[in-house]
């Protein structure tokens, strides 16, 4: 059984694109701009775009709408290379690399700034 996230996104074809080319996702069912499920390591995204249910007003009117601070973590072999390329492909950063004793952490951007962990444990 898979883990199962959703994103907010405002184009779901862009958010499909970056999470197959910079995170190794592979989509398990696409709907277009409405919707597209993707999966990596049992880890179900789903990306739902301004068509979306997911995104229609709630009964007191606020919007569902992307970014904030909740995220799922990646787990990487190597941070500083993987940000690296990630930054090098244009990709935003929140942060630089923070080290702490559980190991490092980046946080980064997707196309409309739902956040992503990458984290390396130490060791």
């Amino acid at each position: 059984m898979a883990v199962e996230v959703r994103y907010l996104v405002s184009d779901v074809p862009m958010a499909v694109a970056f999470y197959t080319t910079h995170f190794g996702f592979e989509v398990v069912e696409d709907f277009g701009a409405p919707f597209a499920m993707l999966e990596r390591d049992g880890l179900r995204l789903w990306v739902s775009g301004p068509a979306s249910s997911a995104a229609r007003a709630m009964p007191d009117g606020r919007r569902p709408a992307p970014g904030g601070w909740n995220r799922f973590v990646l787990t990487v072999d190597d941070i500083g290379r993987v940000v690296d390329g990630l930054r090098a492909a244009g990709v935003s950063t929140r942060s630089d690399v923070v080290r702490g004793p559980g190991g490092a952490q980046c946080v980064v951007d997707d196309p409309d700034g739902n956040p992503v962990e990458l984290f390396q444990p130490a060791g």
